[in-house]
């Protein structure tokens, strides 16, 4: 245990969020995405699995969202209701915006666009969120 750290951050998961520069992005997917598929095209190559649906809460205390960026936060659009914020989307959001103290603006992303994003990204971490379209990408930031 370390002080601080939320009890479910994982060693593996500190040291994802230490190697990651500026820029480089993180993709947290729910239960049922395909997440060992698409962590074997990440940078670095790991799927991390962390129980609580509210990892982002965690992940942020330790982690800044870029500031350089429009839109430090982008999420999965539901295929039957582009441009509809859910409430796993307008949850994380109002996460995103306490951590941060400032309006953090969430960019919506077309399902089959944010594969190749997530492929893009330096790692996958998986949760237990069950709502459906709970995948988002974290642009981080500058310490």
């Amino acid at each position: 245990m370390l002080k601080g750290v939320p009890p479910f951050i994982t060693a593996d998961l500190l040291w994802v969020m230490a190697s990651m520069g500026h820029g480089d992005e993180l993709a947290i997917v729910d239960r049922n995405f395909s997440g060992f598929r698409v962590a074997t095209q990440t940078t670095s190559g790991k799927l991390l699995i962390l129980e609580p649906p509210t990892a982002v809460r965690g992940i942020l205390q330790m982690m800044p969202l870029d500031t350089f960026s429009e839109t430090p936060l982008m999420h999965m659009e539901a295929v039957d209701a582009p441009g509809e914020l859910l409430e796993v989307h307008k949850d994380v959001l109002a996460v995103c915006s306490e951590a941060e103290g400032r309006s953090i603006a969430c960019q919506p992303v077309e399902r089959s666009a944010y594969y190749p994003i997530a492929m893009r990204s330096f790692a996958v971490i998986q949760t237990a969120e069950s709502r459906a379209y709970g995948n988002f990408i974290l642009k981080k930031g500058v310490v």
